[in-house]
């Protein structure tokens, strides 16, 4: 019999946290670090022509794939998508360096964006795999806060790389990288189960012909009918979220998102049909997951969408520098990293619905301390005490939203989970780009007080959202609607288990001829996942 061990700060450092948090960082980076060097790729190889299809690109292939690939994740497995994910990924940023023209470097940023989501989409997985209890809450908080701070601090990083040696240096610091993140994952990835499964039920293996067989193996076929409906709806959505706001509506825009309803609309019914769907619609009826999707929205709506006009306020509105404009975000980012684990560390003492609601209480005040501050003439040292604010309410509110989301919902999901927190995380960052853009359109435009006139109007909209975000996450998100974790497992104590979760929360869909489970209205799983090394 093990003693309860002390309750931890951070997590124990393995090479699956090393791993997934670097990845992820890459992935995360690469959304905004190319913006950075747009103008000269313009210069060099469009011609003088608009260089935005290079980042359009890449978040249409990453958002439309997000949610089937975490769905496949828990079919296939995490390894052999993960280091797929890892190749493409490195190989595109290959072919995206030596890109001679616009039309080879979008069709680049494609295939950079179909692995990035392989990566995005299986760091929630791979975490809750390795970690159990309180320590599966920190890691998953230290990487949810890392990939947010990644973000805001790749500015400064492409800002650095552009300025010295290049637009071509964005993409080849990716091929290092990445190479070294593909011989870590060899090394430290458990290896996926084989052909071989076992039932829900009871652990065990299947035997062919039994109705457990046939029942695992109807609920184990691939979704494809609606995996590709959500490619198209996603992709379209994204792509007229991510259309230049300069240019009136067309009907061409009219077209994109008539087939983009059309095609969600179609995803939609098919997922109430099939026996396996790409996206369990029923755990929506949780309460406490829809809360936590939403928050993920808002904080990816108002961390994106916020910064982009906030960088865009600190070069044209005050004049700095590209490289200076970044620095001036990096107290986001340390904030950020520090108090996400705080954040992690407080929901197992405290009501999540509260931890994350006084995050998003404490980034409003940021953001709208920021909205009376900004001038032309505002000194930089005047805004360093709200953007510390920004990124510790934004580290309280983000990192632990996802361990609640994994905490409500049954370990067999985890994958489809994942889908759906980084398919949110990309709608929101378009969805905050290009409406905070119109915001800013309507009340910018050229000059340092019309962009500072611009970037007050929205900061000022995303404190309100940030309200939003308060009465939501304390409304859904309530003590009774999530189960108390269970304490991390001391090495050789017996395999950790799985908190007690009501059938409502993680709903399990019964394929047609498979048995009936009435009796197992509430159950208490035991999940042994392996535990490679650390490096």
């Amino acid at each position: 019999m093990s003693t309860r061990r002390k309750s931890r700060r951070l997590p124990p450092l393995s090479g699956v946290l090393v791993l997934v948090m670097a990845s992820t960082g890459l992935v995360v980076v690469d959304l905004t670090i190319v913006a950075v060097g747009l103008p000269l790729i313009s210069a060099d190889i469009g011609d003088g022509a608009s260089a935005e299809s290079v980042v359009v690109t890449y978040m249409v292939a990453m958002g439309a794939l997000t949610q089937v690939v975490g769905s496949l994740s828990d079919r296939w497995g995490r390894r052999p998508l993960f280091l797929a994910g890892i190749a493409v990924f490195t190989l595109s940023s290959l072919a995206a360096t030596v890109a001679p023209d616009l039309l080879w470097l979008d069709a680049a940023r494609v295939v950079q964006g179909a692995g990035a989501a392989a990566i995005m989409v299986n760091g929630i997985p791979l975490l809750s795999d390795r970690y159990s209890g309180e320590e599966r809450d920190l890691a998953i908080g230290a990487w949810g806060s890392f990939a947010t701070a990644a973000g805001l601090l790749a500015p400064v990083f492409g800002g650095v790389l552009a300025e010295t040696f290049g637009w071509r240096a964005v993409f080849a610091v990716n091929l290092p990288l990445g190479v070294a993140a593909w011989v870590l994952a060899v090394r430290v990835l458990p290896r996926s189960p084989g052909a071989a499964r076992t039932t829900e039920a009871s652990g065990t293996p299947e035997v062919s012909g039994t109705p457990e067989a046939q029942a695992s193996r109807a609920a184990g076929r691939t979704d494809w009918l609606g995996s590709l409906l959500l490619m198209l709806g996603l992709g379209t959505a994204t792509l007229l979220m991510l259309g230049s706001g300069d240019t009136p509506w067309s009907g061409q825009d009219t077209a994109v998102l008539l087939t983009a309803c059309a095609a969600l609309t179609a995803f939609l019914a098919v997922q109430l049909k099939v026996p396996a769907p790409t996206l369990e619609l029923r755990m929506f009826g949780s309460p406490a997951f829809s809360g936590a999707m939403l928050a993920v929205l808002l904080s990816r709506v108002l961390t994106i969408g916020g910064s982009v006009y906030l960088v865009l306020y600190f070069s044209d509105g005050l004049g700095m520098s590209p490289t200076g404009a970044g620095l001036l975000m990096t107290p986001i980012f340390l904030a950020q990293i520090v108090m996400g684990m705080v954040g992690s560390k407080l929901i197992g003492d405290q009501p999540p619905g509260l931890v994350i609601g006084s995050g998003y209480a404490l980034k409003g005040v940021g953001l709208a301390a920021l909205a009376l501050l900004i001038t032309p003439d505002t000194p930089w040292w005047a805004l360093v005490v709200p953007l510390l604010a920004w990124g510790a309410g934004g580290g309280i509110a983000g990192a632990p939203v996802m361990a609640v989301a994994v905490r409500v919902t049954a370990p067999e999901r985890v994958g489809m989970v994942a889908g759906t927190v980084s398919t949110l995380a990309s709608l929101g960052a378009g969805v905050g780009t290009a409406a905070l853009g119109s915001v800013f359109a309507l009340s910018g435009g050229d000059g340092a007080q019309a962009v500072t006139d611009g970037a007050r109007t929205v900061l000022a909209v995303s404190a309100a959202l940030a309200v939003v975000a308060v009465i939501t996450t304390v409304t859904l998100v309530g003590p009774r609607r999530v189960p108390a974790r269970v304490p991390a497992q001391e090495d050789g104590d017996p395999a950790p288990r799985r908190e007690v979760r009501a059938a409502a929360a993680r709903p399990t869909r019964r394929p047609a001829g498979a048995p009936s489970r009435r009796s197992s209205r509430v159950r208490t799983e035991t999940y042994s996942p392996e535990r490679p090394d650390s490096p």
